[in-house]
């Protein structure tokens, strides 16, 4: 099912994912389920009431499938923004979600920038537990043949310059790790939480990924 998209004749938009699709009301809500102002983050969620939509389906653990529900909204589990012209933006999987002294920070945004950088073939960006903070933002980096051999420190500092300047200063990655590998999918999808369990304590001993 197409939630979304940037369809024919639309206005395209780089980094959005379009519009909601005929037959679905998509909105950005928050913690009450209430629609927020246009330009605000929030959780993105599918109006179902007082009508479902016709091709949404709801199947198994019925425990879980009920915490998506807030108010009259499914929520998909993305957090997002919507702008004056009603185009949706991404910011990142709820879970993934970093914050990070009263800031939520998207990791989508901070592996953008980063990705910028010729140092960087790669990242993937988690939060990392932080005494003052809670938690800080750790960006894990497979670097490209050309910076493989450069001082780790100073590519460090250049790094993390380079995202406050690319994005909002306090989004900026405070821990950097250089590996060889990220963990994926067999489909090549990284998988952040097995990141997020290795900073927070929980990674299995098997780490195939390093």
């Amino acid at each position: 099912v197409l939630i979304a998209g940037t369809f024919k004749g639309m206005k395209i938009k780089p980094g959005s994912f379009g519009k909601a699709s005929p037959g679905y009301d998509v909105q950005v809500v928050d913690e009450d389920g209430s629609v927020v102002p246009r330009g605000q983050e929030g959780d993105l969620g599918i109006r179902v009431k007082p009508e479902r939509p016709f091709s949404l389906f709801y199947r198994g653990e019925p425990e879980r499938t009920a915490e998506c529900f807030r108010g009259d909204f499914y929520l998909t589990g993305d957090r997002g923004m919507m702008d004056d012209e009603g185009y949706l933006w991404f910011i990142g999987r709820a879970d993934d979600v970093i914050l990070s002294a009263g800031y939520r920070i998207g990791p989508f945004e901070v592996e953008n920038a980063l990705i910028e950088h010729p140092a960087v073939a790669e990242s993937a960006v988690v939060s990392s537990p932080d005494p003052v903070r809670g938690e800080v933002v750790k960006a894990f980096v497979v670097l490209t043949a050309d910076y493989k051999s450069r001082n780790h420190k100073e590519l460090i500092q250049e790094l993390q310059t380079h995202v406050k300047t690319v994005t909002a200063p306090y989004k900026y990655p405070r821990k950097i790790e250089f590996v060889d590998h990220l963990p994926k999918t067999v489909s090549g999808k990284i998988r952040r939480v097995e990141l997020r369990k290795k900073e927070w304590g929980q990674q299995t001993s098997k780490q195939i990924w390093k």
